[in-house]
């Protein structure tokens, strides 16, 4: 008679995963350092909203090494339009009044749904590497890490739901684009247990209070861009120096946070120090 398995028991983690926002200008290393998830032990899933996935699969691949297993991706196609349409609205931009432009609506708007596409990969992860589905993100435990490479990718879609192809957007168009964002992020750091890692670029702006140059997360609007590092437990700076891709808690010119990370610069591009600094406080991978 076979002995029957008594079941697995899996530990839940008194802590939800870290939720972390990678900040930087282009070719800081921002995507590439999402390879160091994988290697921390964390089943990695990458949405990928701009063209980083060769970046990704390179920091392994460029160096002779298969991609591990643990890695998953889903890389949501931007709207493409045609010369036509671009020629359309240029003509439309060229001959009409700009109040009328602002009170046009595009009759295609329904098209422009890659917001849509978006929350449905996030309601259903379908892994384009294999053809497997993980189910909704906000049921994963903390042994997944959701990251989303970028949020600047996920701007020009947001606006898009609102406004579809319409040359002149009023002020209530960005508000309306701006809210669905923020929800967005909110949901994802608010009410997931899994990590989260967010990419982004950043815009030098004039600081209206102490002058000189303030770095902020580039988004839609300044309304908008003050109010997405609250939500994370950790905003790191990435930069580079020669050759050497690095990370930044301490910069007096960003709203940096550093709860998993000492607060100085020089800091080795590496997610496994953020996990094991969770772990220390109580954090279970499941």
């Amino acid at each position: 008679m076979s002995a029957v398995l008594a079941p697995t028991t899996v530990t839940k983690s008194p802590l939800s995963g870290v939720n972390i926002l990678i900040e930087g200008p282009t070719g800081t290393g921002k995507t590439t350092s999402l390879k160091t998830l994988a290697d921390a032990g964390l089943e990695l899933f990458c949405l990928f909203t701009e063209s980083g996935l060769e970046s990704l699969t390179g920091a392994w691949t460029d160096h002779g090494k298969e991609i591990p297993s643990n890695v998953h991706w889903h890389v949501l196609p931007q709207a493409s339009t045609n010369f036509n349409v671009l020629a359309d609205s240029a003509t439309k931009i060229n001959t009409m009044a700009l109040e009328a432009l602002a009170k046009m609506s595009d009759p295609d708007r329904s098209k422009h749904n890659q917001f849509i596409n978006l929350l449905r990969a996030l309601t259903d992860f379908e892994d384009q590497r294999t053809g497997r589905r993980f189910g909704a993100v906000d049921s994963w435990g903390t042994g997944r890490v959701l990251a989303i490479d970028s949020l600047t990718g996920i701007n020009p879609i947001a606006l898009s739901l609102v406004v579809g192809g319409k040359p002149v957007k009023s002020q209530s168009d960005w508000g309306i684009a701006q809210d669905q964002i923020e929800k967005l992020l909110r949901k994802l750091c608010d009410g997931c247990r899994c990590h989260f890692v967010l990419t982004a670029h950043i815009e030098r702006e004039v600081d209206q209070v102490f002058g000189g140059v303030k770095l902020t997360v580039s988004t839609l609007g300044r309304a908008l861009a003050p109010k997405i590092p609250p939500m994370f437990s950790d905003v790191v700076l990435s930069y580079r120096e020669g050759a050497r891709f690095l990370w930044s808690t301490d910069n007096a010119q960003a709203d940096l946070k550093a709860r998993n990370l000492p607060i100085r610069s020089g800091l080795e591009q590496n997610f496994g120090a953020i996990v094991e600094r969770w772990k220390s406080r109580g954090g279970v991978i499941e």
